[in-house]
C-alpha cells in the first residue's frame, strides 16, 4: 500500500525549520565582523556578522542590550553569544544575540585582572603611597596626545578655572602599539626636567583595547616612582585601568581631573576677600585698643607732671607754714598766761625769797621757753629748706641754671620740642639761666 505524501504549508515548514535549528544548535558564540548596524526606536539592535565568505542577520532585543557598555560601529570585529533561530513570517535564518563584547576583550580582560591583582600585592595601590596635590599649583605638566579631544577639554577647564597657571604639554600617543612606551617616556622626561609641580595623565573614553595602554606594568611603575603626583583622568566615569589605581588621585574624565587640580579662581578670589575684611577689622581693632591706651598715658602722664607736683608741694609748704605760725602764737599765748599767773602769785606773797625763787623759776621758763621757740623755728626752718631744696630740684630755673636752655620762635612761648618744628631762617629765643639769645636758623638736621 503507498504512504500517503505530507504537504508542507509554508507556515509548518518555517515553524519545524525553527524548531530544528533551536534544539540542534543550541547557545553558541561567534566571532565576526559586524556590518549594517542599526538602532531603531523600539531600543532593539540589528545587524550582520560577516566574514569574507557569508554572513548572519542578528537581533539584538533591548532587554539584553542594555548590559552592553560600548557602541558598536561597523566594521568592528565582535565576539557574540547567542542561538540560531528563523523568523518565520519572512523565513529569514538569523541569530538571536543575548551577550555581546569586542573581539579579543575577554583575554585582554583576564590580563587585566592578572595584572591589576599582581600589583596590588605588590603594594602599588596603597593609600599610604598617594601623594597629596599642591592646593595652588606654579606650574602643571600635561600628559596626552595633542590632537585629541582631551587636551581641547583639560586646556579650556584650566583657562576658565585659573589661567594664570602655566601648563607644559608632553605630547605622546595615547592609543596603539607603542603608546605605553611613549607614556614612560613622558614621564621620565617631566620628572627629569623638574618644571611642573603636578602631572596629569589623560585620553578619552574608549574600549578595553583602545584604554590597553594604561595597563601596562612598566607604566604603572613608572607612575608607582615618579616624585611628582600625578592625576589621571582616562576615559569615561565607568572606564578604570590600571594607571588610575596606581595614580595619586583619580578622576573620572579628563575635565574632571583639570578641575581637581587647580582652584576655582572666583571661589579663591572670594575666600581672599573674606581674609582680607578679617584682617582689616582686626587692624581697626588694634589701632583702637592702642589709641586706648595712649589716651590712658597721657591722663597718666598728666596727673604726674612737674607743674602738677610743685603745685601740691607748694600747697603742702603753706600747710606746713600755717601750722607753724599757729602752734607758736598758740605756744606764745600759753606762755603769757603762764607768765600772768607767775607775776600774779609773785604780788600775792610777800616774801623776799618766794620773790627770788620765782624769779630764778622765771628765768629759767623763759630760757626754757626761748630754747622751745629757736628749737620750733629751728626745726620749721629746716623743712622749709628742705622744702625749698625740692623744689629747686624739680624748677625748670635750676636745669637752666645747670646749662640747659629752651627755646621758642620768636614770636611765641610754647617751646620748641624737636627740630622738625623749625625751617632754615626762622628766628628763635632762647632762654638761659640768665638772659636770653636770638638766633636764626640756618639749618635743620632731624
Amino acid at each position: 500500500m503507498q504512504t500517503a505524501k505530507h504537504i508542507y504549508t509554508v507556515s509548518e515548514l518555517n515553524a519545524a525549520a525553527k524548531l530544528s535549528l533551536e534544539q540542534g544548535f543550541g547557545l553558541i558564540w561567534l566571532e565576526a565582523e559586524i556590518s549594517n548596524f542599526s538602532k531603531p526606536a523600539s531600543g532593539h539592535w540589528y545587524f550582520s556578522l560577516k566574514d569574507n565568505k557569508a554572513q548572519i542577520r542578528c537581533a539584538f532585543f533591548k532587554g539584553r542590550n542594555r548590559l552592553v557598555n560600548f557602541s558598536p560601529k561597523d566594521g568592528q570585529r565582535l565576539l557574540v553569544r547567542g542561538r540560531i533561530s528563523l523568523y518565520e513570517p519572512r523565513g529569514d535564518y538569523q541569530l538571536i544575540v543575548d551577550h555581546m563584547e569586542p573581539a579579543g576583550e575577554g583575554e585582554l580582560q583576564k590580563a587585566y585582572e592578572e595584572l591589576k591583582q599582581r600589583l596590588h600585592e605588590d603594594g602599588l595601590f596603597d593609600e599610604h603611597h598617594k601623594q597629596d596635590l599642591p592646593g595652588v599649583p606654579k606650574h602643571i605638566g600635561l600628559i596626552t596626545s595633542p590632537t585629541g579631544a582631551a587636551i581641547r577639554d583639560v586646556l579650556h577647564v584650566l583657562k576658565r578655572r585659573f589661567p594664570i597657571t602655566p601648563v607644559t604639554l608632553y605630547p605622546t600617543a595615547v592609543q596603539g602599539e607603542g603608546a605605553s612606551n611613549q607614556i614612560i617616556n613622558a614621564i621620565e622626561l617631566a620628572t627629569r626636567r623638574k618644571e611642573c609641580d603636578v602631572l596629569l595623565l589623560v585620553r578619552g573614553g574608549g574600549s578595553l583595547e583602545d584604554l590597553w595602554p594604561f595597563n601596562n606594568e612598566q607604566l604603572a611603575r613608572t607612575i608607582f616612582e615618579c616624585p611628582v603626583p600625578i592625576v589621571s583622568g582616562i576615559g569615561h566615569e565607568i572606564d578604570y585601568t590600571i594607571a588610575d589605581f596606581v595614580a595619586d588621585t583619580r578622576a573620572p574624565t579628563p575635565s574632571a581631573a583639570a578641575e581637581i587640580v587647580v582652584p576655582d579662581q572666583s571661589e579663591l578670589k572670594s575666600s581672599l576677600q573674606q581674609s582680607q575684611n578679617r584682617l582689616i577689622k582686626q587692624m581697626l581693632d588694634l589701632l583702637r585698643s592702642h589709641s586706648q591706651q595712649i589716651d590712658w598715658y597721657a591722663k597718666h602722664i598728666q596727673q604726674f607732671h612737674p607743674g602738677k607736683r610743685l603745685a601740691m608741694q607748694r600747697n603742702q609748704l603753706a600747710m606746713l607754714s600755717k601750722t607753724l605760725r599757729q602752734t607758736m602764737l598758740l605756744k606764745l599765748d600759753n606762755d603769757n598766761r603762764t607768765l600772768a599767773q607767775f607775776d600774779q602769785r609773785i604780788h600775792t606773797q610777800s616774801p623776799r625769797n618766794l620773790v627770788i625763787q620765782y624769779k630764778d623759776k622765771l628765768a629759767t621758763l623763759s630760757r626754757q621757753l626761748n630754747d622751745k621757740i629757736n628749737h620750733i623755728l629751728q626745726l620749721s626752718r629746716y623743712r622749709l629748706e628742705n622744702s625749698t631744696r625740692s623744689l629747686n630740684t624739680i624748677s625748670p630755673l635750676a636745669t637752666l641754671a645747670r646749662g640747659y636752655s629752651i627755646s621758642s620762635r620768636i614770636d611765641s612761648t610754647t617751646p620748641i620740642i624737636q627740630a622738625s618744628d623749625l625751617a632754615a631762617g626762622d628766628q628763635m629765643k632762647t632762654r638761659l639761666s640768665e638772659g636770653h639769645v636770638i638766633s636764626i636758623v640756618e639749618s635743620v638736621d632731624e
